[in-house]
């Protein structure tokens, strides 16, 4: 087993926030804002401090330090109505209609700098969020987020930014700066962002073709000892990958039994994993040579996952291309307006 001491070991996960590069003191000193994290808890304080790491808090006369991987979402003393609106819609995954609301935010009316940075970076995620669904231009997303980042580089949501745009980059084939992207969240404060850093690496590999080295970083991933619920789903994640990976360096039947076993045990709830797991199993009957196989495992994508875009819309290009093979071209004609219509930038 690899020790994840061994693999995050280029940053301590508890460094004091006070000692991070780039803090922002935040002014209003008798704001309360309500800060939601991950785990389901919820404390009111005053945030005092940001940085890319986290963020203080000050409550009934105590300090207490947040690493920004813990934050869900935070509810600031004073904010407008659009933004509240717009943060909600976002994470619920309604990115257009979370647009339609942080547009009507008024920045020159925003008094503390971790608000107008709240509001810069939901408005850069639902354009990049839109953009990897091929509604938005991937280059204009693109810019937004950088600007975010260089602007507001002490914001705790520092490392999502760079996280999209590692996704962005990918999606546009560029693999140079995906890498570059998702290599820097080594660098962000939890357990998870580290891990999943070394997975997206994987993935950014295996669509270089550069199967070794995917093989090795899915590997890293699945031979930790996991700590945490979101690092045992990065390892089912990874052995998806490694799946494909196996598959396309000529071990089909191999490849095909790895993600065999992963769907039996599939959580159908987790739509990303899901849609991943039975492309992975596509791309593996792809391989075998078995491309009705192929075809039944890029349906189940299509029809009962198609919630996450990317893959979605991978497993419709692959329809559009396998349907012919197996003599429905009508069939490749309807994939392929589906695909034009739902992702026209795809």
């Amino acid at each position: 087993m690899i020790r994840l001491a061994d693999l995050l070991r280029r940053l301590p996960l508890c460094v004091p926030l006070a000692i991070f590069a780039g803090i922002t003191m935040v002014p209003n000193a008798d704001a309360l804002d309500r800060i939601y994290e991950k785990s389901g808890e919820s404390i009111s304080g005053d945030v005092t401090q940001t940085s890319n790491q986290g963020i203080q808090v000050k409550r009934a006369g105590n300090t207490q330090n947040i690493l920004a991987g813990d934050i869900l979402k935070i509810l600031h003393e004073g904010d407008p109505a659009p933004l509240t609106r717009g943060r909600e819609f976002a994470l619920d995954g309604q990115y257009q209609q979370a647009l339609t609301e942080l547009q009507n935010v008024n920045f020159s009316s925003l008094k503390r700098e971790i608000v107008k940075a709240d509001a810069a970076y939901y408005i850069a995620m639902c354009e990049a969020k839109l953009a990897l669904a091929g509604k938005e231009p991937k280059d204009q997303a693109q810019k937004k987020l950088l600007s975010f980042a260089g602007t507001y580089r002490d914001s705790w949501h520092f490392y999502e930014a760079a996280k999209l745009l590692g996704d962005l980059a990918l999606a546009q084939n560029d693999t140079t700066n995906a890498l570059k992207y998702y290599k820097s969240l080594e660098k962000a404060p939890s357990t998870d962002s580290k891990v999943l850093s070394v997975y997206l690496q994987g993935l950014v590999q295996l669509n270089k073709g550069d199967l070794n080295a995917a093989l090795t970083e899915f590997d890293k991933v699945i031979n930790l000892k996991a700590q945490t619920t979101e690092t045992t789903r990065l390892q089912i994640l990874a052995k998806a990958g490694k799946a494909m990976t196996i598959a396309a360096n000529g071990k089909a039947d191999e490849g095909l039994k790895l993600v065999n076993e992963l769907i039996r045990d599939i959580n159908p709830a987790d739509v990303e994993m899901a849609a991943r797991v039975y492309n992975a199993q596509g791309a593996s009957y792809e391989a075998s040579g078995d491309n009705e196989g192929a075809i039944m495992a890029y349906l189940h994508t299509h029809l009962m996952f198609s919630a996450q875009p990317d893959a979605h819309a991978e497993a419709l290009k692959r329809l559009v291309e396998l349907w012919p093979l197996v003599g429905k071209p009508d069939r490749a004609a309807a994939a392929r307006q589906e695909l034009q219509q739902r992702y026209p930038g795809f």
